[in-house]
């Protein structure tokens, strides 16, 4: 399927840049073999993106601790077409070496599971033994520094001080706490982008007014990756490949 194509599928709607990204990342990851690329998707839940990932040309592999969840994807992918390519596990991610033990995958996704989870850094360890030789990392961190902002400009000011003095704290889960686990783990991260950056700011009435989505959308897009805006946003999203070699 065309690139064009499956960016369309996946970059719109609440998925925004992230879905961009990952059907350009789908594009890359190509097996010389002819197979459909194939994902994980870490808490993955109702198949925000494992659904469309299957549609643009994946073989999508869901691990969710929600049998609800799980439920949702199963029938969204039967209604979407891709039933055939879309695999529900139940399970807790922090149990993933035992769920997929001797399988590897081109594409892993993490999106929004390390502030879940009692111990980031076992779980990133045990996503990475998963991603094949040239294969990536999709990871999804919300970003503390957004919290202050936002919490300052609702009018907390205590709360934002109190989340301001949190921010030094070696235990506060944080995109530069990811990246250093992408560089302790041999992963090099190859993109970051800030998601979020007003959308989480702009109150919803204002989105409203004729042409004001299209314009959020685009200022979204063209401050994703422009400094200081992409430190700001409310999450950041890393690509990280892990080495050929």
């Amino acid at each position: 399927m065309a690139a064009d194509v499956r960016r369309e599928q996946l970059g719109s709607g609440r998925t925004g840049i992230v879905g961009s990204l990952l059907a350009d990342a789908l594009t890359s990851l190509a097996p010389a073999t002819g197979e459909l690329p194939s994902v994980l998707d870490c808490g993955g839940g109702s198949g925000t993106f494992a659904v469309p990932l299957a549609a643009a040309g994946a073989r999508v592999t869901v691990i969710d601790i929600s049998s609800d969840a799980l439920a949702t994807l199963s029938r969204r992918a039967d209604e979407g077409g891709v039933g055939e390519r879309v695999e529900a596990i139940q399970g807790d991610v922090e149990s993933l070496s035992e769920i997929i033990s001797g399988r590897e995958f081109d594409l892993v996704l993490a999106h929004g599971i390390f502030e879940a989870v009692d111990e980031p850094s076992s779980v990133f360890a045990a996503m990475a033994k998963v991603v094949r030789p040239d294969g990536l990392l999709s990871l999804l961190v919300a970003n503390p520094v957004a919290g202050v902002l936002s919490r300052a400009l609702s009018g907390d000011v205590q709360g934002a001080l109190t989340e301001f003095t949190e921010l030094g704290s070696t235990s506060r889960l944080s995109p530069s706490v990811i990246h250093d686990l992408c560089r302790v783990h041999g992963f090099d991260v190859e993109s970051v982008h800030g998601v979020g950056v007003f959308s989480d700011l702009v109150p919803g009435a204002a989105v409203d007014v004729p042409g004001a989505r299209e314009a959020l959308a685009e200022l979204e897009a063209a401050s994703s990756t422009r400094s200081p805006f992409t430190e700001i946003a409310s999450r950041q999203h890393l690509l990280a490949r892990r080495p050929a070699g």
